[in-house]
C-alpha cells in the first residue's frame, strides 16, 4: 500500500507513531472539504457545520463503540487531557498517581496544575521487564492511597510503546470512587476500542495517528454520569447555549470560536479507508514486522526487552533497549542522514531505546534496512 500514502519514498519510514500518515484518498477528503468551506464559509460555517460535525462524530462514536454525544473532537490528545486536567477540582491534600511511563507534555501539564492547585502529581515507577498483566496491575495499584482523587495513564505509551492493562486499573479505580482520565493518543486505529465497556470516565485519543485520518483530529470521550464535570477549556458561544436537546458536554467544546474543521469532517473517510482494506489484518500483518524487528535488534544487543513478546503487551509500535554506552543523538544523526532511516531514539528513565511504528506502507526490506544499519553503526 505505499503507493497509497504521499511519504518520500526515498525515506525507511520507521516513525508512524509520532505523527502518522495520511492516504492519498483521506487527504484528497480532506481537501475538498476546504475547498468547500472557502466556497462559501458563512454558510459552512454558520448553518451547516453543527450539522456536519455531528455526522461525523456519530461515525466516530460507532467505530469507538459508544454513543455520539459521548465525545467530542479536539485538534490532539494532548489538548484533551488539558480540558480535563483543568476541569477536576483538585486541591491541596488531593493526589493524581500516574506511572513513569506517561507523555513527557503531559506530564508537565499536570505538574504545572499541580503547582497552581496544590495537589500532588506522583509517576509512579513501575518495574521493567514486566512479566504479568497481575504484577503489574498489583504493583501499580499499590500506590492506590487514601488521597487519591484521578489515576491518569497512558493506553498505549509514547517512550515505551506498552500496552497498559487500563480496563482492570479502571474497574478498580471505579470500585474505589477514583476518577480515571485515559491517554489514548495511540490506541485508536491500531487496538480495538469499545470505550462504553473500557470503563474510563475520561478518554481522549488522537485518530491522526494510526487511524490515519489528517493532523489536527482527536475526541475527548466522556462517560454520561461525569459529563458535568467536563468544563470549557475555552468560553465561546455554546457556553448557555438555549439549543433544544443539545448536550452541555457537546455544545461547550465543539464551537471554540472559528476553525478549520476539515479534519475532523475526514474522519469518516479514514474508517471507510481502512474498512475497504481489511484493516484487522493489515495490523496483524504489522504487528507481525515488529515482532521479527524486535527480535533481530535484541539478539544485535543481547539485551532483555521491557515486556514479553505478545500482542497482550504491543502491536504495531516497539521498543527495544540499546546499549547504554550509546550516543542515541549521534546514531540517530547517523541513521537519518547516512542510511535515510527515520525512527526515533530516547533517552527514558535510564535506557537507551529505539522505537519503531509499522504501518501499513512499511515491508520486511525496511526491518531488513535497520537491522543493516544498526550492525554497522552500534559498537562492537
Amino acid at each position: 500500500m505505499k503507493e497509497l500514502f504521499l511519504l518520500d519514498p526515498d525515506i525507511t519510514f520507521l516513525n508512524h507513531g509520532s505523527f502518522g500518515a495520511t492516504p492519498r484518498p483521506v487527504f484528497e477528503s480532506y481537501q475538498r472539504w476546504q475547498r468547500e468551506l472557502e466556497r462559501q464559509p458563512v454558510e459552512f460555517l454558520g448553518r451547516r457545520s453543527d450539522e456536519l460535525l455531528n455526522f461525523a462524530r456519530a461515525r466516530l462514536a460507532a467505530y469507538l463503540g459508544t454513543s455520539r454525544d459521548n465525545l467530542v473532537f479536539v485538534t490532539n490528545a494532548t489538548l484533551g487531557v488539558n480540558i480535563m486536567a483543568r476541569s477536576l477540582a483538585l486541591g491541596s491534600g488531593d493526589e493524581v498517581l500516574a506511572s513513569n511511563h506517561e507523555y513527557g507534555a503531559l506530564d508537565r501539564t499536570w505538574g504545572f496544575l499541580s503547582q497552581q492547585s496544590g495537589f500532588k502529581y506522583i509517576n509512579h515507577r513501575v518495574s521493567l521487564p514486566v512479566k504479568s498483566v497481575d504484577q503489574w496491575v498489583d504493583e501499580f495499584w499499590d500506590a492506590v492511597t487514601p488521597h487519591t482523587r484521578a489515576i491518569f495513564l497512558s493506553h498505549i505509551t509514547s517512550p515505551t510503546a506498552m500496552i497498559f492493562p487500563v480496563e482492570e486499573i479502571c474497574r478498580r479505580a471505579r470500585q474505589h470512587g477514583i476518577l480515571t482520565v485515559i491517554d489514548g493518543a495511540h490506541a485508536p486505529g491500531q487496538l480495538d476500542l469499545a470505550l462504553d465497556t473500557l470503563g474510563a470516565d475520561f478518554y481522549t485519543g488522537n485518530l491522526h495517528k494510526w487511524l490515519c485520518a489528517p493532523k489536527g483530529a482527536a475526541f475527548l470521550y466522556a462517560r454520561p454520569e461525569v459529563q458535568h464535570l467536563v468544563q470549557p477549556l475555552i468560553v465561546s458561544w455554546g457556553w448557555q447555549s438555549d439549543t433544544p436537546g443539545s448536550s452541555p458536554f457537546v455544545d461547550w467544546q465543539q464551537w471554540t470560536g472559528t476553525r478549520d474543521i476539515s479534519a475532523f469532517l475526514a474522519v469518516p473517510d479514514a474508517i471507510d479507508f481502512q474498512a475497504a482494506r481489511n484493516w484487522p489484518v493489515v495490523r496483524e500483518s504489522c504487528h507481525k514486522l515488529a515482532s521479527e524487528l524486535r527480535q533481530r535488534v535484541t539478539a544485535l544487543t543481547g539485551l532483555e526487552a521491557l515486556y514479553p513478546d505478545s500482542p497482550q503487551w504491543y502491536r504495531q509500535m516497539g521498543t527495544v533497549p540499546l546499549p547504554s554506552y550509546v550516543d542515541i543523538n549521534n546514531l540517530k544523526i547517523k541513521l537519518y542522514d547516512e542510511y535515510k532511516i527515520e525512527v526515533p531514539l530516547i533517552d527514558w528513565d535510564g535506557y537507551k531505546l529505539i522505537r519503531f511504528s509499522l504501518q501499513a506502507y512499511n515491508s520486511a526490506e525496511d526491518v531488513f534496512a535497520l537491522e543493516q544499519a544498526l550492525k554497522t553503526l552500534l559498537p562492537g
